[in-house]
């Protein structure tokens, strides 16, 4: 993958827009990640008094609302970004590959939910699904990805706490939504049949990861 040096939230939106898919961390193709491509300043730093910064971490939330991309976890249950213009070829083919939700089913009463209430940040989400017990976050958390991966939860956007001041900190929660309700259900309709759409995105990412393996690729796309 050709060597970029990202500087700005502006320059990654940008980006993102170039290659179509792109995972915020380690996607285990190498150099191809936000995090391979932001330059030093923007990565993950620790303070000598326990605090941090991470400005691509913070990038997220402008990113998403701009509206330009999809944010989810997408690749292998990892996060990263889809542009709109690649949306519809991912969901196409995900979607197909993965049954729809059983009528009654866990899967079901969380897009149930999520459809009445617009959107919902994860733990409220857990919470009117009915998982508030203990030990139940992982199990919940493990439906919600797989839903992600189907691509039939997206993240709308990022709510932070605030402190006495009100200034926001902490890692942020994610706002989750349906891509209907984010984009429209023409976005998420597709001219080309399933296969056609994961031969259009293997093309791409083999064009765009040269050094990739088909393995690799197609592990990312599935």
């Amino acid at each position: 993958m050709k060597k970029f040096e990202i500087h700005s939230c502006p320059e990654l939106m940008e980006y993102i827009q170039e290659v179509g898919f792109l995972p915020l961390l380690d996607s285990g193709i190498r150099g191809y990640s936000a995090e391979d491509v932001v330059d030093e300043d923007n990565r993950y730093v620790v303070f000598d008094d326990g605090g941090w910064d991470w400005p691509l971490w913070k990038w997220k939330g402008p990113i998403v609302t701009e509206g330009r991309c999809v944010y989810g976890k997408f690749f292998a249950g990892k996060a990263g970004f889809v542009s709109k213009d690649w949306w519809p070829d991912l969901c196409n083919y995900r979607r197909n590959s993965r049954p729809a939700p059983a009528e009654g089913s866990i899967e079901e009463a969380i897009l149930m939910t999520l459809a009445e209430n617009g959107s919902l940040i994860t733990r409220e989400l857990r919470a009117a699904c009915g998982f508030d017990g203990p030990k139940m976050r992982s199990k919940f958390d493990g439906y919600v990805t797989r839903l992600q991966m189907a691509c039939r939860i997206v993240t709308e956007d990022f709510v932070y706490p605030t402190d006495k001041h009100g200034c926001e900190y902490g890692w942020g929660w994610s706002l989750l939504t349906t891509p209907e309700s984010l984009l429209g259900r023409d976005a998420c309709r597709c001219v080309r049949t399933p296969q056609e759409s994961f031969d259009r995105m293997k093309a791409h990412l083999r064009q765009l990861l040269p050094e990739a393996t088909d393995k690799q690729i197609e592990k990312f796309i599935k």
